[in-house]
């Protein structure tokens, strides 16, 4: 039987929305040379909310872009199925530019790093800090660890974070802790 625990959800999600863009804010100020990335394929539409929070408070634009890691993951060639990619959308260059990785959820740290790989081909950033909405202790494979994080959960390894967003056809923003 699979149990099913709500972990966030409106409003409390909101609030931790708003909560990380001001960390960044307080950070980042001006955010002149300052771009984010958004992982593919969840992380692009938490990475929307938190654009859209720092466009609201900044009144500005900070850049956005969509990064899919699938060809640097390493369990590439090592699948029954091949992995299909997702669409990625950097506009910009991101030579010497301060990046901030967003994505849903972090867990063992490996599409995390397939991401730093897969950066490289937009140029060689200054420095990349990593910006997560769950962090799921105990579950790490590599040394990684985010920056910035919206809430961290006790998690077994039997157990998943399944996020629903409204922008995938859900009907209400939840996060839920599942197994």
């Amino acid at each position: 039987m699979n149990q099913q625990r709500l972990i966030l959800s409106s409003p409390l999600l909101e609030i931790v929305i708003s909560r990380l863009a001001q960390q960044l804010i307080e950070t980042y100020q001006d955010f002149a040379d300052t771009v984010i990335l958004g992982m593919q394929p969840r992380g692009i539409y938490f990475a929307e909310r938190v654009a859209r929070e720092l466009n609201r408070a900044l009144g500005q634009h900070v850049p956005l872009g969509y990064l899919d890691a699938t060809f640097y993951r390493d369990d590439f060639r090592r699948r029954d199925t091949p992995l299909r990619p997702n669409t990625t959308h950097v506009p910009f260059i991101i030579e010497n530019k301060r990046v901030i990785l967003i994505d849903d959820v972090l867990a063992t740290g490996r599409m995390v790093r397939a991401a730093l790989d897969a950066m490289t081909a937009f140029g060689r950033p200054r420095k990349v800090e990593l910006l997560v909405l769950i962090d799921r202790r105990y579950n790490r494979d590599l040394p990684i660890k985010p920056d910035y994080t919206g809430k961290r959960v006790n998690t077994l390894e039997s157990q998943q974070v399944l996020v629903e967003w409204t922008e995938q056809g859900a009907d209400a923003d939840r996060i839920w802790l599942v197994g």
